[in-house]
């Protein structure tokens, strides 16, 4: 599966634009790092180029004597350095911000965005002062396959060029159409069977049904056992019924906790309006009716995990996540994995049946090339990337060679995407073989749509090897029901370096006060009839005012 261990992964995403804006390059700027040409005598292209990396190293992968990096450094005729850290992104990011503050830092940076990256602020800092290279010229000369990227997709061509037109990092494009459409329910059709309902279709069938399950003994075991609806601290479930009344666009998968949107053309939120005042008002009632478990909003996923895997009999009638296997374990003896299917988006009280819409890929630079490389380690490292857009090498550095990591798909293969015809088959290598043939998702720069949909995947969707495709089929109840107007397209938006700083701390002030209240008015211990006007004034110490008029300033600017 090209997404799903990824994608679990990046639930955890660092990078929204704006956040720790200021982070790693506020220590470079301390530390008083200059930029450094490279020695004259390195500027003569051709010959090995000596290229320092640093990139982040999956558990028992070890990049010096991975076979793809033998590969590359055969291909383009590289000696590799590598500056290593792990893939977690509780300690990655702190380990690239080191590096920057002492100055010591390498030619190139390889990074994936779901553990940490450089932010468009730390691109466009580093370029000021002289650090992050401009690309523009290399990839014209020696990145064919890039330049066509750029060329063929404006949003990626926003992502990567920054307000002064050039381009100093490249960000990854992966149009994983499961992740753009992040707030999905799952809800266990088996039970639905059992007491003989219907896959709801409105907010009204939906508590219907989590009444059911929780007074209709599904289970079987003759206990009021069940647990109607749960979720976790970060796949909230309030995205998923909210969208019900009002357009939602919060996306905890890419770190978006806001409700930023555009009303008209004119940056706004949605948590201060009487949609938002409704669905929570759907959401308190069903908490009153105990059909939210107690710990749907706190717990972690390893606690909602626990919830989908009892021991005993079946509990999870339906959990808000990104995917199932979050919530119950692949292969499962009793077959409680295979329950599960997507619930369509519901159809609010006016009529409101949205889905969140997330751009699949994260603005800023995974790629980055630093004033440490000579013009000849330039040129080796562009060519090396231009080849991570290529078919070939975004099969080779994914899955592993041709015959061990991915094969040609067969005229009997179905494709992923039934508009595509099938082109690979992922042979799914185990974690341990996977990690000495392929970089993984360090590799991962031009799986745009097309490639996606073209692999070759089973079709049975409730067997672990067709999960890929019972992802891509339950996507498209939700695809189409986004709002494209209200759509705030962070992912061209490039905020002002200047303001970063400030922006991002009224973004997590607004972002924790929209969320502490929401729970609030939810579990009762606020009243949402008498204490909702209170709510929406405070958003006036919180510079809301100013907080919008600085990403209208900077969406205004992404349009010229």
């Amino acid at each position: 599966m090209m997404s799903t261990t990824g994608s679990r992964a990046g639930r955890r995403r660092l990078s929204v634009a704006l956040t720790a804006a200021a982070s790693g390059v506020a220590l470079l700027a301390l530390a008083g790092c200059t930029p450094s040409s490279a020695s004259a005598g390195d500027d003569k292209i051709g010959g090995t180029a000596h290229l320092s990396v640093f990139a982040q190293q999956g558990t028992g992968q070890d990049l010096a004597t991975n076979a793809f990096t033998k590969e590359v450094a055969k291909k383009f005729n590289i000696d590799f350095t590598w500056q290593t850290t792990t893939q977690d992104s509780s300690v990655a990011p702190e380990k690239r911000q080191i590096l920057m503050a002492s100055g010591d830092y390498p030619d190139a940076f390889l990074l994936i965005p779901w553990v940490d990256q450089f932010n468009q602020v730390d691109v466009e800092k580093l370029a000021q002062q002289g650090v992050a290279v401009p690309l523009n010229d290399l990839i014209k000369q020696y990145a064919p396959d890039i330049q066509k990227v750029l060329d063929s997709n404006a949003d990626y061509k926003a992502m990567a060029t920054s307000p002064d037109g050039k381009i100093y990092g490249l960000p990854q494009l992966a149009e994983t159409q499961h992740i753009q459409y992040p707030s999905k329910l799952w809800i266990n059709t088996d039970w639905l069977k059992k007491l003989n309902l219907s896959m709801p279709k409105t907010t009204e069938e939906m508590k219907k049904v989590l009444e059911a399950f929780k007074d209709g003994d599904p289970n079987g075991n003759g206990a009021k056992d069940e647990i109607p609806l749960s979720g976790d601290s970060h796949d909230t479930l309030i995205p998923y019924f909210m969208n019900a009344f009002i357009y939602d666009p919060q996306n905890p998968d890419k770190g978006i906790q806001s409700t930023t949107v555009l009303n008209k053309g004119k940056v706004d939120i949605q948590a201060n309006k009487d949609g938002w005042r409704d669905g929570l008002k759907y959401i308190r009632s069903l908490w009153q009716a105990g059909l939210i478990d107690k710990g749907a909003f706190t717990q972690n996923p390893a606690a909602l995990a626990q919830e989908g895997n009892n021991a005993g009999p079946v509990v999870l009638g339906s959990a808000s996540a990104l995917h199932p296997y979050i919530f119950v374990s692949p292969g499962a003896k009793d077959g409680r994995d295979k329950q599960y299917d997507a619930v369509p988006p519901l159809t609010g009280p006016d009529g409101a049946d949205y889905a969140t819409y997330a751009f699949g890929s994260t603005p800023g630079a995974t790629f980055l090339l630093t004033n440490k490389a000579s013009k000849n380690d330039q040129v080796a490292a562009i060519k090396l990337v231009n080849y991570l857009f290529t078919e070939k090498g975004q099969l080779d550095g994914n899955f592993g060679p041709e015959g061990k990591g991915w094969a040609k798909a067969a005229a009997s293969d179905k494709a992923l995407d039934p508009s595509e015809k099938p082109a690979f088959t992922n042979l799914q290598l185990s974690q341990d073989a996977a990690n000495a043939v392929q970089w993984g998702a360090l590799s991962t720069y031009n799986q745009n749509a097309a490639f996606r949909g073209s692999q070759a995947v089973p079709t049975d969707i409730y067997d672990t090897s067709g999960y890929e495709r019972r992802l891509f089929d339950a996507t498209q109840l939700y695809k189409g029901h986004e709002d494209t107007s209200q759509v705030y397209p962070t992912w061209r938006v490039w905020p002002d370096p200047a303001k970063a700083t400030q922006i991002a701390t009224q973004q997590t002030n607004i972002d924790n006060y929209v969320t502490q209240n929401a729970l609030a008015f939810i579990t009762g211990s606020k009243n949402i009839d008498t204490d909702w006007n209170a709510y929406v004034k405070g958003f006036d110490g919180l510079g809301l005012k100013d907080y919008l008029s600085s990403l209208q300033t900077a969406y205004d600017k992404s349009r010229k």
